[in-house]
């Protein structure tokens, strides 16, 4: 089938569509023939969405644990789920508080952990397979300066998705991680605009630019779909050759 309606058919789940990646994910699926149930915190957000698109979404605060599950049980049944939805507070690691670290723990690794639960339970009782994938950063690499908590929590969410890939993978449920480096959501726009900032990274990324939205959900569309039908348990970094530079 031609990618261009590879996901004519099917129904997949998109949590944080509201903005950013999420959004851009949603987009390109919709474009693609699928049939998009969007999560995110902002009702207005998603409003747009659903205007743009034809989504159904659900409004939810995913560091509510209890929210989270009963928002992924509306959801579902979906063939398909992407784990996007996530948040940072930059604090120094000497002056992290119990709070922020919990508060972002809660987002960006516990509420992908209840909607994956949720939506492989539900594969595995329907006998069908599935794919999941997870939305992580290049901060579950790198130790990046002010970024304790929100690193802790993408490199739990990898190894998470290691664990997921290992156990899932056995029904049929393949899992990845996509690994981004700074990519040019609209609130990223605004905290590299100064080229001073933006210089030393910049420095060491060989292709020389930040990364796009859609740069970004064109990999997890890959890695979702049947094109990727033996890739499972990989952290797929997107980051422009950051990794490989000194």
């Amino acid at each position: 089938m031609a990618a261009s309606q590879e996901f004519a058919g099917k129904s997949v789940l998109v949590t944080g569509a509201g903005k950013g990646i999420g959004r851009a994910i949603a987009v390109m699926l919709a474009a693609r023939g699928a049939k998009v149930v969007a999560l995110s915190r902002s009702a207005e957000d998603l409003k747009q969405l659903d205007a743009e698109i034809g989504s159904t979404s659900i409004t939810v605060n995913m560091a509510d644990a209890e929210a989270t599950r009963a928002a992924a049980k509306q959801a579902i049944p979906v063939d398909y789920l992407v784990n996007c939805a996530g948040t940072t507070t930059l604090e120094s690691f000497l002056d992290v508080t119990v709070d922020a670290f919990d508060h972002l723990i809660a987002v960006n690794t516990r509420a992908p952990m209840i909607v994956a639960q949720e939506y492989a339970r539900d594969r595995i009782a329907r006998g069908e397979r599935g794919s999941i994938v997870n939305v992580s950063s290049m901060s579950a690499f790198i130790g990046f300066a002010d970024h304790t908590a929100y690193c802790a929590s993408k490199g739990a969410l990898d190894a998470m998705g290691r664990v997921m890939a290992n156990e899932l993978g056995r029904h049929g449920i393949r899992v990845n991680s996509v690994d981004p480096a700074i990519t040019l959501t609209a609130m990223a726009k605004k905290a590299w605009s100064d080229p001073a900032k933006a210089a030393p990274m910049l420095a060491r990324m060989p292709l020389g630019r930040f990364i796009e939205p859609e740069e970004v959900a064109e990999v997890v569309l890959f890695l979702l779909s049947d094109r990727a039908s033996m890739v499972n348990g990989i952290s797929m970094p997107v980051d422009a050759g950051f990794q490989i530079t000194p």
